[in-house]
């Protein structure tokens, strides 16, 4: 009798949690199949140390093969998936087309930049969702530092060390932070013009930082912040972004050459093509994430709308801790399913949240318990290593050399700015020329978004903020045989439901150089020119209609 067949599509937090209980449960009795674009698990909380390069970025990806026995990793994009052929389309990094078969479906691909209808925002910004946003950024910020200081023009000097990052949740937060330092740390090596300094802003349109955190940790991560320097602005977004700087909402023009998009997520837009029901693009499940009606599909992480059972009425919210935990429980249903073991509903115990600020500075309050100053640094550095499933000596390396040695501020030219669009369906990957592309199925109703204008923009980006969180949260280890759990990802504003932000022309991708060649940034807000043709953004069909939020 031949073995089932187990597909699980994603290897995020849930993904990849997924398939390693899966793994342990079934002991080869079926065939696991992981469906990813990339080689590896990314652990998101890390990602702002990349960018401010305090980690190598291969210190916060963790092999697929090498840490899933009894797994098979497949390379690819999911296209589609067919629930009544019992079968998952997908298109490999080199353009060609593959379907794998299944006995059961896990989905859990996660969740992609979140936009919003502001003019300019999709040209000029970036988002901090994958690992080629994040050495864009820290390439990006090491030129701009390095063409300030040899700017003659004043104005040209200022604006290319100001550094604009919206969304104020634990990712936006941890970005300015970092950032800071990072700057800081090269003005101590390249002075730039007399008066001139390197100035970060952080903006949105919640009363304060962190506003799903206890208001005390809000407070210490505000007074961190402001401390060093970082302008801070709550009650203020982004009305329109130039070539040249942003429009704030409270009527100041900002010249600078930095925008970071750090205002929340939604979900994978493959969720929307499968046809089943949707709560706000994401698949509803049942308390066991099983897919009502496809007994044989499951569905987990921010793809998911799991029912909050301590909340009657309402779904868990899109966090790398929930999906972390989804994972676990819907392997143990799925092994369940194939008579292993019994299935549970699932439920979540909130343990709490660290924000690392950089230094020796944090924010955290491990079992609802908030730690002072002093104690939050070292607690916060110590649960991300008991948390990453693995490559934890290497993080820790990295740490003690951060401390005792300066920081190599290079800029390698690996990724350009047309590489990493802000409205992408893969912010993992980094678009290269040449690539296949697959179009979105863009409804009138998205257009009718882009032209709303920004007045839409700016309502719509203060619904909503205490739902979801973004991706640097965190608890204390509760089960000893699994790494801790993952930290929650961070919150951003929600946007009015049917508003995705404006879409970059899909133009043909010209004859650009590989991607790993070094060169100069033709990105728009760049100096060095634009490419004639730059790729446009590739995207899976079938762009949710209802944009939620938080991120994994």
């Amino acid at each position: 009798m031949s073995r089932p067949r187990i597909v699980i599509v994603g290897a995020g937090f849930a993904g990849y949690r997924t398939a390693r209980t899966l793994s342990r449960f079934t002991r080869h009795q079926a065939d696991i199949t992981l469906l990813n674009p990339t080689d590896y698990f990314l652990y998101l909380p890390l990602l702002p140390q990349v960018a401010a390069g305090i980690l190598e970025p291969r210190r916060v990806t963790v092999s697929l093969s090498g840490t899933l026995p009894g797994v098979r990793p497949v390379l690819g994009e999911a296209d589609g998936i067919d629930l009544d052929g019992r079968t998952v389309h997908y298109t490999d990094p080199e353009g060609e087309t593959g379907t794998l078969s299944y006995d059961r479906l896990v989905i859990s691909v996660g969740s992609v930049n979140k936009l919003l209808p502001i003019p300019g925002v999709a040209e000029h910004a970036h988002g901090f969702r994958g690992l080629p946003e994040a050495l864009y950024l820290r390439d990006h910020v090491t030129r701009q530092m390095e063409l300030a200081a040899a700017a003659d023009d004043p104005k040209s000097c200022s604006a290319r060390c100001t550094f604009v990052v919206v969304g104020a949740g634990y990712t936006g937060t941890e970005v300015a932070a970092h950032g800071q330092l990072y700057t800081d740390a090269q003005l101590r090596r390249q002075p730039l013009r007399e008066g001139v300094r390197p100035r970060w802003m952080l903006l949105d349109v919640a009363p304060r930082v962190l506003p799903e955190m206890d208001e005390r940790l809000s407070r210490t991560a505000d007074r961190v912040l402001r401390e060093r320097g970082v302008d801070v602005r709550m009650g203020t977004s982004v009305k329109e972004a130039t070539h040249d700087g942003v429009l704030l909402t409270d009527g100041e023009f900002v010249p600078t050459r930095t925008l970071v998009w750090c205002v929340g997520v939604r979900p994978d837009p493959l969720v929307e093509s499968v046809g089943q029901p949707l709560e706000r693009g994401r698949l509803i499940v049942d308390p066991y994430l099983q897919v009502p009606g496809r007994p044989e599909v499951f569905a987990c992480g921010d793809a998911a709308a799991v029912p909050d059972l301590d909340k009657p009425g309402s779904f868990t919210p899109m966090t790398a801790q929930h999906a972390w935990r989804h994972g676990h429980v819907a392997a143990r249903n799925v092994a369940a399913s194939l008579g292993v073991g019994e299935r549970r509903p699932y439920r979540h115990r909130d343990l709490g949240f660290v924000v690392d600020l950089g230094g020796t500075k944090a924010a955290a309050n491990p079992l609802g318990v908030p730690l002072p100053g002093p104690l939050a640094g070292p607690v916060a550095r110590g649960y991300h290593l008991a948390a990453m499933p693995g490559n934890r000596v290497r993080v820790a390396a990295d740490w003690l050399l951060d401390a005792v040695l300066p920081r190599q501020a290079v800029q390698l030219g690996l990724v350009r700015s047309w590489s990493v669009p802000l409205d992408t369906a893969s912010p993992e990957l980094a678009r290269v020329p040449g690539a296949p592309e697959r179009r979105d199925k863009e409804t009138e109703r998205d257009r009718a978004a882009v032209s709303s204008g920004p007045g839409a923009a700016v309502e719509a980006d203060t619904a909503d903020t205490a739902e979801t969180a973004d991706a640097a949260d965190t608890a204390t280890p509760d089960e000893p045989a699994e790494p801790a759990e993952p930290a929650k990802n961070q919150p951003g504003p929600e946007p009015a439901k049917n508003q995705p932000g404006p879409e970059p022309a899909k133009n043909q991708p010209g004859p650009e150089p590989a991607k790993n060649q070094p060169g100069g940034e033709p990105a728009k807000n760049q100096p060095g020119g634009e490419p004639a043709e730059p790729p446009g953004p590739v995207k899976r069909p079938g762009t949710p209609d209802n944009p939620a939020e938080g991120d994994s």
